[in-house]
């Protein structure tokens, strides 16, 4: 097939995968899109489905974190999963890592605790297993160390796992990623790495916004912290002698870096015109809304970090364990790579006149294309 033939296939994928159609249906998900393949289970016992997509092999093993979470229906769920998967493809690809696309959503009803939750992921244990080898998963929205620590007694296919034991906890290596991804930002437009006296406001206290903030204080970097969890920002910022933020007012808040790292879809059409940042660099996925708003950052002289580039730190760990590289220090070494390739996206945009967003998917192509 031509290379525009394949092009507006993808694009036709992507729109329907992306549509908001009440009457999306789970065959015209599958039908539509350009992934290796949909692997769908149904755990009876609890009402969930289970959705293995594998978006794309060319790189290596399709390998994505799984997903936890309520949707108002199945196909809602899967195109969730297509969507992670297809970013996956991304993400290993800007990152040069031996691995392909794929992404896991176990689609609950509700809340699934104790002997429920166990039983689910027997079931998900079978399904990988059924694979034997095809896809590996790790950690995501949802999910808990406990629960890959449990699965890792069923399956080898969790990420990063020796010995039946799962790997370590991917948020301080996703933070590591982020910090090192905040630092080429502002080498690219300060000519300088220093931190000292930056302001950085990072939307999201979770495990990675937390470690973030450390990061970044012991930086010499300003910072400011916002979470729905009030208790939690102000939690965060006491301990690194940062401000907490009213939620309803980061957009209008004026700070050297945006970090958007909690739900996805922050920076939008809405938004951006509020936005008082120089840069937007944070560990949230999907952080636009669209994909055009990313040329409407550029338009506002706003420096965008693809979050699929700058995010990639906890997945990479992942990647290493399995390459055999068990060293702490080693492995964060190996991450905070991450603010090199950033860089080299930050300049081929500058050339050629393109938002980051565009650099980073010609990087990926370019990966995909040498094999």
């Amino acid at each position: 097939m031509k290379n525009s033939d394949t092009e507006a296939r993808r694009g036709e994928a992507r729109a329907n995968i992306g549509a908001e159609d009440a009457q999306i249906s789970l065959e015209s998900l599958i039908g539509a899109w350009d992934g290796l393949g949909v692997v769908v289970s149904r755990h009876r016992e609890t009402g969930s489905w289970i959705f293995v997509a594998l978006h794309d092999g060319t790189l290596g093993r399709p390998t994505g974190g799984c997903r936890l979470k309520s949707y108002p229906s199945p196909a809602e769920a899967l195109r969730d999963a297509m969507r992670l998967a297809e970013g996956m493809t991304s993400k290993w690809a800007a990152l040069d890592m031996p691995y392909g696309g794929g992404k896991s959503v176990l689609a609950v009803p509700g809340p699934i605790v104790g002997e429920q939750r166990r039983s689910l992921f027997e079931r998900f244990a079978r399904v990988l297993n059924a694979l034997d080898g095809g896809y590996s998963v790790g950690e995501d929205l949802g999910t808990t160390r406990d629960d890959m620590t449990f699965l890792a007694t069923l399956t080898e296919a969790v990420a990063g796992s020796r010995d039946g034991n799962p790997p370590p906890n991917p948020s301080p290596y996703t933070a590591v990623g982020v910090h090192a991804g905040i630092e080429a930002a502002v080498n690219h437009l300060d000519g300088g790495a220093d931190l000292t006296g930056k302001s950085v406001l990072i939307q999201g206290a979770g495990d990675v916004g937390g470690a973030l903030a450390r990061l970044l204080h012991e930086s010499g970097a300003r910072v400011l912290v916002s979470d729905i969890d009030r208790e939690r920002a102000r939690a965060v910022a006491a301990r690194c002698g940062g401000t907490e933020i009213d939620p309803a007012a980061v957009y209008d808040t004026e700070c050297d870096v945006y970090a958007p790292g909690a739900v996805g879809a922050t920076v939008s059409e809405r938004t951006i015109p509020r936005l008082r940042c120089r840069i937007v660099a944070g560990p949230a996925n999907n952080q636009l809304e669209v994909p055009e708003d990313a040329e409407r950052l550029r338009a506002r002289g706003i420096l965008y970090a693809p979050d699929y580039v700058i995010n990639g730190g906890g997945a990479m760990s992942f990647g290493l364990l399995e390459q055999g590289i068990l060293d702490h220090g080693d492995l964060e070494s190996r991450v905070r790579s991450i603010g090199e390739s950033l860089a080299a996206i930050f300049r081929e945009a500058d050339d050629s006149g393109c938002s980051p967003v565009v650099a980073a998917r010609e990087r990926a192509s370019r990966a995909l294309g040498r094999c």
